[in-house]
């Protein structure tokens, strides 16, 4: 197989094929260079990702409680999944949750970081960065202990605050209504720092030529930014989409150090239900197969994202 280019003939006429560089023929030691890179890739998957999946798929079909031998009961324990009105209930908060958190990563990221793409000093937008990414790289747990002291009814700086404007105290961490309003904060606070750096990676990739020509033609600033930047950014928007969704319905630390999962189950996460179930009732195999329900959840969501990304995410 040979590869061509189109070259200008020598009268200055037609555009013509003319024969490019042979590729380089396959050499017997290409394949086994390849395995070797891919080797520990494949066994790091292979050891934390894959075998863990099977042995969980496995454990589905047993009731084990961790002391005795594990008994087969065939699909008992999907069987139990219909009935269980109280795992309905925790995957309704954890879908209010997950969606509240995605919205705030993906939409209000996007405007942060564009904010922060304004010309302004380097050290007030090296402030701000720092100070937006800083609660990414610690903790979850270190962070949920913070806010829970912010947070506290009687003590908190939060009801603090909103006390010198004339609003009384909110109980964040006992209300039903509030309890999942702090998570979500939180969760929030802690993440968007993740958003906002892909954005600018993404927005620093947009030549700046096609906005200088917008700019030529006329275009104002709301123009240039639905017709050029945000179509450009279009990929990155999808990668937080699918990126956020799957770390909102995994959201575990903060509702667990903030609020236990209550009042009721009104804050509680399908992944600190499984939890719950694994080494609080000890009932293993009930766990994993709430497990594969969550798997089986974020695989069909990942899928319709990249179905419907066809249409409006634009990779020229």
């Amino acid at each position: 197989m040979t590869t061509s280019t189109l070259r200008r003939t020598g009268d200055g006429g037609d555009l013509a094929v003319a024969p490019g560089p042979r590729p380089r023929p396959r050499r017997r030691g290409d394949g086994r260079a390849a395995a070797a890179f891919l080797a520990p890739s494949v066994i790091t998957f292979s050891l934390f990702v894959l075998i863990p999946a099977l042995g969980v798929i496995l454990l589905s079909f047993f009731d084990w409680n961790l002391l005795s031998d594990g008994t087969f009961i065939g699909a008992e324990n999907f069987l139990r999944l219909v009935g269980d009105a109280r795992l309905w209930s925790v995957y309704g908060s954890t879908v209010f949750m997950a969606v509240a958190i995605l919205l705030v990563n993906v939409v209000v990221g996007l405007l942060l970081a564009v904010l922060l793409e304004v010309r302004m000093p380097r050290w007030v937008r090296g402030v701000f960065r720092l100070s937006f990414l800083f609660p990414f790289v610690v903790s979850s747990s270190a962070v949920a202990l913070i806010w829970r002291f912010l947070l506290n009814k009687d003590l908190g700086l939060v009801n603090y605050w909103l006390g010198l404007v004339g609003i009384d105290r909110i109980d964040w961490l006992g209300s039903s209504v509030f309890a999942p309003i702090s998570v979500i904060i939180v969760s929030s606070w802690k993440t968007i720092g993740f958003s906002i750096l892909i954005y600018i990676a993404g927005l620093q990739a947009i030549p700046n030529e096609l906005k200088e020509a917008a700019i030529m033609d006329g275009a104002n600033a709301w123009t240039r930014f639905f017709r050029i930047t945000l179509p450009l950014l279009s990929p990155t928007v999808f990668f937080l989409i699918v990126i956020n969704t799957i770390n909102s319905f995994q959201l575990f630390a903060e509702p667990r150090v903030l609020t236990q999962g209550g009042p009721g189950d009104s804050s509680r996460t399908i992944v600190q239900y499984i939890y719950d179930q694994a080494f609080g009732n000890f009932d293993l195999g009930y766990a994993s197969a709430i497990g594969i329900t969550l798997m089986v959840v974020l695989i069909a969501l990942t899928a319709i994202q990249f179905r419907l990304s066809r249409r409006w995410t634009f990779y020229g």
